[in-house]
């Protein structure tokens, strides 16, 4: 076994959590990619929206990085969602171009800094010096929990599931044998209740 850069590592996870969340945009319709699917509003679009203000915040601002971007300049205090969703003016590919630059500016941070290089995150009211090691941790968390919310949005949309086009991680595409394991676990799920 060959021993890993830590920095790499976590950069890695980054970059294909990044591929997961604009995958699951591909062939659907304008309507679809932005459709509040949940009561809380969460949508396709607006996950990537807020994705890319994150990564523009948190290896931006915090290690003196700041970008001139119209989405990390907008008025929260008269909208505290407005990077969770796209407005009809903003374009599928504006939001995604918003996300990749991000991608980019934050790619330089994290390979122009060692892990132990602080930083300070200005919207936190505690603990707010880092390194570039915990903003990457918490970046990559931040990210993969958002993509398991697309997961779950893709999937409610047109059934499309799975990590990646080339690795979907599924054990199988039939539709009839997942058919039969949601019958399964619905059994369990009465049987535990007491309701069979």
């Amino acid at each position: 076994m060959t021993a890993s850069d830590p920095k790499t590592d976590l950069h890695r996870y980054l970059r294909y959590a990044r591929e997961a969340m604009l995958w699951k945009l591909d062939g659907l319709s304008e309507y679809d990619v932005r459709r509040p699917m949940t009561p809380t509003g969460t949508n396709l679009l607006g996950l990537v929206k807020h994705l890319g203000a994150i990564e523009f915040g948190y290896f931006g601002d915090t290690f003196g990085r700041p970008v001139d971007e119209p989405i990390t300049k907008l008025d929260f205090d008269a909208d505290p969602t407005a990077d969770m969703w796209a407005t009809a003016d903003e374009s599928r590919a504006d939001i995604i171009a918003f996300y990749q630059r991000a991608w980019a500016h934050a790619d330089e941070t994290i390979d122009s800094l060692d892990l132990t290089a602080e930083g300070s995150v200005p919207w936190w009211t505690k603990d707010r010096v880092v390194t570039l090691h915990r903003i990457l941790v918490h970046v990559t968390t931040e990210t993969n929990r958002h993509v398991g919310h697309a997961d779950i949005i893709r999937e409610l949309i047109d059934g499309a599931a799975g990590l990646l086009p080339h690795n979907d991680n599924l054990p199988t595409s039939d539709p009839d044998w997942w058919q039969g394991y949601r019958s399964k676990l619905d059994d369990a799920a009465k049987q535990a209740a007491g309701l069979d």
